[in-house]
C-alpha cells in the first residue's frame, strides 16, 4: 500500500468504502454457497458492484488525481475514455 503514490492512497484510504463494497458482495452472495465455475462467481460479484454503484452518490476525494496515476501505472489496461 505504501508503495503507491499519495493520490491513490488518499482515494482508497478509508475503510468505509471498502466495507461498503464488501457488504454489497456479501448481500448478493449470502444465499448462494456453490457456483458452477469461477467465471459465474466473478460475474455475480461484478453484477453486485454494478447494481450498487448506481446508488453511490458521494464523490471520491481527489479522484481525478488518483485516476491520472492509475493511467500512468496501468496504461495498457485503462479504457481510453477515462484517460
Amino acid at each position: 500500500m505504501f508503495e503507491l503514490p499519495a493520490a491513490i492512497r488518499r482515494a482508497t484510504y478509508t475503510t468505509n468504502v471498502i466495507e461498503s463494497v464488501n457488504s454489497v458482495i456479501r448481500k448478493f452472495t449470502r444465499n448462494r454457497k456453490q457456483y458452477p465455475n469461477r467465471d459465474s462467481a466473478l460475474k455475480l460479484i461484478y453484477m453486485a458492484i454494478h447494481e450498487a454503484s448506481k446508488k453511490w452518490t458521494m464523490p471520491i476525494p481527489k479522484w481525478k488525481e488518483a485516476l491520472n496515476h492509475f493511467a500512468i501505472m496501468f496504461a495498457n489496461r485503462m479504457p481510453k475514455e477515462l484517460t
